[in-house]
């Protein structure tokens, strides 16, 4: 078929809704693994003592900890819903940290095609997850958008190659056709509540009455290894070797490996907590990649830095804009935060 063809057929997918087959449930060490692997050294994500003294029941989940259980479910989605690619490229991400996830909550996971645009000949593919709380609220909604790459767009040698390389238990090039009919599952009716921030909990974050529209964030220098990726690729389950397979990362047409999308975007959020000094304060963190960090044998640095961009009296927030930048190139696009102030 033709990618236009492809594209149609893709785009008669969209509203493919599935849900985890078990509950996923947060676990204070894998929140200390995760921020260790992000490098977020905020108190609240380590010390249980230090996270109950800003108002927390424990240790909090760094904003980006959901990509990990996303990543786990939305292999389905790319297997066997969103299939004819021989890669995705990850483009755009936006988290909505409707309240901080704690150790101890038992999330539901619902995963969802939200759209499939073609634009410039490329096609952009948006999945929604949704994670929902025991009490049937919805606490972080997480919208992943992707790059899907053809294979008149790679060396033809990728596929045996990644095929060759690839962890156990993983399938990146889709699953075999078993000629069974493709059938089309909705999300099932009813509306969605929305877990609303703890009113009563007094924010750690800046008071609003000390901040400005221009105001900057102290620039912030952040050392990427080779060990680094690997660990992150364990940790958030992101298998792909783009990000520790240098011959494969240049059959893609790419000068060395690169570092995750998800880490450099953890990496910016662990900058902007350590900024406001609470990580609840932010309510959604959206994030443009505009150039993949490369990361040579001898590693790289990414410079973060931020700007107040506005500020809203009537609610105490505004929206940080951040920036980061690795090898003198921008590597995000456009990143925005909205947070809450004191």
């Amino acid at each position: 078929m033709t990618a236009a063809a492809d594209t149609s057929t893709l785009e008669s997918r969209v509203g493919h809704y599935y849900q985890m087959d078990d509950t996923y449930l947060v676990g204070r060490e894998k929140i200390r693994e995760f921020a260790r692997a992000v490098q977020d050294y905020h108190p609240a994500h380590w010390d249980v003592a230090a996270a109950q003294k800003l108002g927390y029941s424990g240790l909090v989940a760094p904003l980006t900890f959901t990509s990990g259980p996303a990543m786990a479910c939305n292999q389905r989605m790319f297997e066997q819903v969103v299939v004819g690619y021989d890669m995705y490229l990850q483009t755009e991400e936006v988290f909505e940290q409707h309240r901080p996830i704690v150790e101890g909550d038992e999330l539901r996971i619902d995963i969802e095609l939200a759209s499939v645009r073609r634009i410039a000949g490329r096609d952009l593919i948006t999945v929604t997850n949704t994670f929902t709380d025991t009490a049937g609220e919805v606490v972080h909604t997480l919208h992943t958008t992707v790059v899907g790459v053809g294979a008149e767009d790679v060396d033809a040698a990728i596929r045996p190659a990644v095929a060759g390389v690839m962890m156990h238990g993983i399938n990146m090039l889709g699953a075999e056709d078993s000629g069974a009919p493709y059938v089309k599952t909705l999300r099932p009716e009813g509306d969605l509540r929305i877990a609303q921030a703890d009113a009563s909990r007094t924010l750690a974050s800046p008071s609003f009455d000390d901040v400005a529209v221009g105001d900057e964030l102290p620039v912030h220098h952040t050392r990427l290894s080779r060990g680094d990726l690997v660990n992150y690729a364990g940790v958030a389950g992101d298998a792909n070797p783009l990000h520790w397979d240098e011959n494969i990362a240049k059959l893609a047409g790419q000068p060395d490996v690169l570092a995750h999308g998800m880490l450099t975007m953890g990496l910016g959020a662990s900058f902007a907590s350590a900024w406001s000094g609470d990580p609840g304060a932010v309510t959604r963190y959206a994030v443009r990649l505009s150039q993949p960090a490369v990361v040579p044998a001898e590693g790289t640095d990414i410079e973060y830095s931020g700007r107040i961009k506005s500020l809203d009296p009537e609610t105490r927030s505004g929206v940080v804009i951040v920036g980061a930048k690795s090898g003198g190139r921008k590597i995000f696009g456009l990143a925005t935060l909205n947070m809450r102030f004191r």
